[in-house]
Protein backbone atom coordinates (compact mmCIF):
# COMPACT_ATOMS: atom_id res chain seq x y z
CA UNK A 1 0.00 0.00 0.00
CA UNK A 2 1.39 3.59 -0.94
CA UNK A 3 2.28 6.13 1.99
CA UNK A 4 -0.75 7.77 3.32
CA UNK A 5 -0.51 11.68 4.30
CA UNK A 6 -2.54 12.26 7.57
CA UNK A 7 -4.74 14.99 7.63
CA UNK A 8 -6.84 15.29 10.08
CA UNK A 9 -8.36 13.40 13.26
CA UNK A 10 -12.80 13.58 13.17
CA UNK A 11 -12.79 14.53 16.85
CA UNK A 12 -16.42 15.15 17.50
CA UNK A 13 -19.86 15.98 16.07
CA UNK A 14 -21.02 18.95 15.60
CA UNK A 15 -25.21 19.67 15.66
CA UNK A 16 -27.35 17.21 14.38
CA UNK A 17 -27.48 17.45 10.68
CA UNK A 18 -24.10 15.07 9.99
CA UNK A 19 -21.54 17.85 10.33
CA UNK A 20 -17.94 16.66 12.45
CA UNK A 21 -15.34 18.71 13.59
CA UNK A 22 -11.84 18.28 12.49
CA UNK A 23 -8.39 18.59 14.28
CA UNK A 24 -6.16 19.65 11.02
CA UNK A 25 -2.90 17.96 10.75
CA UNK A 26 -2.34 19.69 7.39
CA UNK A 27 -0.94 22.78 6.69
CA UNK A 28 -3.36 23.67 3.52
CA UNK A 29 -6.56 23.01 5.04
CA UNK A 30 -8.38 24.87 2.85
CA UNK A 31 -7.32 22.85 -0.04
CA UNK A 32 -7.54 19.68 1.91
CA UNK A 33 -10.86 20.57 2.75
CA UNK A 34 -12.23 21.98 0.14
CA UNK A 35 -15.40 20.82 -1.59
CA UNK A 36 -15.16 17.64 -3.41
CA UNK A 37 -11.90 16.86 -2.23
CA UNK A 38 -11.58 12.94 -1.38
CA UNK A 39 -10.09 11.62 2.06
CA UNK A 40 -9.63 8.10 3.46
CA UNK A 41 -11.32 7.87 6.74
CA UNK A 42 -9.31 5.04 9.38
CA UNK A 43 -11.44 3.94 11.34
CA UNK A 44 -10.29 4.35 15.48
CA UNK A 45 -12.64 1.09 16.09
CA UNK A 46 -10.40 -1.24 13.80
CA UNK A 47 -13.31 -1.60 11.09
CA UNK A 48 -12.19 -1.30 7.11
CA UNK A 49 -11.51 2.03 5.78
CA UNK A 50 -13.51 3.60 3.37
CA UNK A 51 -13.30 6.71 1.51
CA UNK A 52 -15.16 10.11 2.07
CA UNK A 53 -15.91 13.26 -0.11
CA UNK A 54 -16.15 16.77 1.11
CA UNK A 55 -19.21 18.57 0.86
CA UNK A 56 -18.61 21.64 2.41
CA UNK A 57 -16.11 22.85 5.13
CA UNK A 58 -15.19 25.87 7.16
CA UNK A 59 -12.91 27.21 9.62
CA UNK A 60 -14.49 27.54 13.71
CA UNK A 61 -12.23 28.00 16.64
CA UNK A 62 -9.04 26.75 15.63
CA UNK A 63 -10.97 23.74 13.66
CA UNK A 64 -13.06 22.36 10.91
CA UNK A 65 -16.02 22.29 10.87
CA UNK A 66 -17.30 19.78 7.73
CA UNK A 67 -20.06 17.89 5.70
CA UNK A 68 -19.25 14.96 4.03
CA UNK A 69 -21.45 13.57 1.02
CA UNK A 70 -24.27 10.88 2.38
CA UNK A 71 -24.06 12.06 5.69
CA UNK A 72 -26.99 13.73 6.95
CA UNK A 73 -27.67 13.28 10.78
CA UNK A 74 -25.73 13.35 13.68
CA UNK A 75 -26.30 9.07 14.51
CA UNK A 76 -23.98 8.08 10.74
CA UNK A 77 -21.24 10.29 11.83
CA UNK A 78 -20.71 10.23 15.80
CA UNK A 79 -19.42 6.77 15.68
CA UNK A 80 -16.02 7.62 13.39
CA UNK A 81 -15.08 10.08 16.02
CA UNK A 82 -11.52 9.40 16.99
CA UNK A 83 -10.84 8.45 13.02
CA UNK A 84 -8.06 9.73 11.46
CA UNK A 85 -8.13 11.71 7.90
CA UNK A 86 -5.55 10.90 5.11
CA UNK A 87 -4.88 11.47 1.43
CA UNK A 88 -2.80 9.45 -0.77
CA UNK A 89 1.06 9.85 -0.54
CA UNK A 90 1.06 11.40 -4.20
CA UNK A 91 -1.86 14.02 -3.54
CA UNK A 92 1.14 16.82 -2.50
CA UNK A 93 0.51 20.15 -2.60
CA UNK A 94 3.33 21.96 -4.32
CA UNK A 95 5.32 23.70 -1.86
CA UNK A 96 7.30 27.21 -2.86
CA UNK A 97 10.86 26.61 -3.80
CA UNK A 98 13.43 25.94 -1.77
CA UNK A 99 10.59 24.35 0.68
CA UNK A 100 10.31 20.40 1.20
CA UNK A 101 8.04 18.04 3.35
CA UNK A 102 9.57 16.36 6.50
CA UNK A 103 9.10 13.00 4.99
CA UNK A 104 11.26 14.28 1.76
CA UNK A 105 13.96 15.30 3.96
CA UNK A 106 14.10 12.89 6.89
CA UNK A 107 16.29 9.79 5.73
CA UNK A 108 18.70 11.92 3.79
CA UNK A 109 22.22 11.55 3.82
CA UNK A 110 24.35 15.02 5.20
CA UNK A 111 27.58 15.76 3.32
CA UNK A 112 29.71 18.39 4.08
CA UNK A 113 31.20 21.57 1.28
CA UNK A 114 34.60 20.29 2.95
CA UNK A 115 34.12 16.47 2.36
CA UNK A 116 31.67 15.53 0.17
CA UNK A 117 32.62 11.71 -0.08
CA UNK A 118 31.74 10.68 3.39
CA UNK A 119 28.39 11.76 4.75
CA UNK A 120 28.19 13.34 8.23
CA UNK A 121 25.37 11.33 9.19
CA UNK A 122 20.97 10.58 8.16
CA UNK A 123 18.74 12.75 9.11
CA UNK A 124 16.41 11.11 11.38
CA UNK A 125 13.78 14.17 13.04
CA UNK A 126 12.93 17.55 12.53
CA UNK A 127 12.96 20.03 15.27
CA UNK A 128 11.22 23.27 15.22
CA UNK A 129 11.86 25.30 18.07
CA UNK A 130 11.02 28.77 16.83
CA UNK A 131 12.49 30.92 14.50
CA UNK A 132 14.24 28.52 11.89
CA UNK A 133 13.66 24.22 11.96
CA UNK A 134 16.85 21.92 13.21
CA UNK A 135 17.70 18.97 11.08
CA UNK A 136 18.40 16.08 13.55
CA UNK A 137 21.82 14.32 12.18
CA UNK A 138 22.59 10.30 13.43
CA UNK A 139 26.33 10.09 12.41
CA UNK A 140 27.59 6.84 12.14
CA UNK A 141 28.90 6.68 15.67
CA UNK A 142 28.92 9.72 18.36
CA UNK A 143 26.08 11.72 19.54
CA UNK A 144 23.49 13.55 17.21
CA UNK A 145 24.31 16.94 15.18
CA UNK A 146 21.96 19.66 14.82
CA UNK A 147 22.21 21.65 11.55
CA UNK A 148 20.05 24.82 11.97
CA UNK A 149 18.09 24.88 8.58
CA UNK A 150 19.20 28.69 7.46
CA UNK A 151 20.82 30.05 3.71
CA UNK A 152 24.28 30.03 5.25
CA UNK A 153 24.52 26.23 6.18
CA UNK A 154 21.79 24.58 3.98
CA UNK A 155 24.02 24.71 0.78
CA UNK A 156 22.06 21.95 -1.34
CA UNK A 157 18.86 19.73 -1.50
CA UNK A 158 18.72 17.08 -3.63
CA UNK A 159 15.62 14.93 -2.24
CA UNK A 160 15.76 12.32 -4.98
CA UNK A 161 18.84 11.50 -3.98
CA UNK A 162 18.50 11.66 -0.86
CA UNK A 163 21.60 14.04 -0.53
CA UNK A 164 21.61 17.36 1.47
CA UNK A 165 25.33 19.39 1.08
CA UNK A 166 25.62 21.69 4.44
CA UNK A 167 28.28 24.19 5.40
CA UNK A 168 29.69 23.52 8.86
CA UNK A 169 30.17 26.64 10.81
CA UNK A 170 32.18 27.07 13.94
CA UNK A 171 30.65 25.31 16.69
CA UNK A 172 27.82 23.41 14.92
CA UNK A 173 30.07 19.77 15.91
CA UNK A 174 29.67 18.43 19.49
Amino acid sequence: MAEELTVGRLVNTHGIRGEIKILSHTDFPEVRFAPGKKMIVIPADGSPRFEVIVESAREHKGMYIAKLKGYTNINQIEKYKGSMLKVPGDDLVELPENEYYFHHIVGCEVYTDQDADKPLGTITDILQPGANDVWVVKPAKGQDILIPVIDDVVLDVDTAAKKITVHLMEGLLP
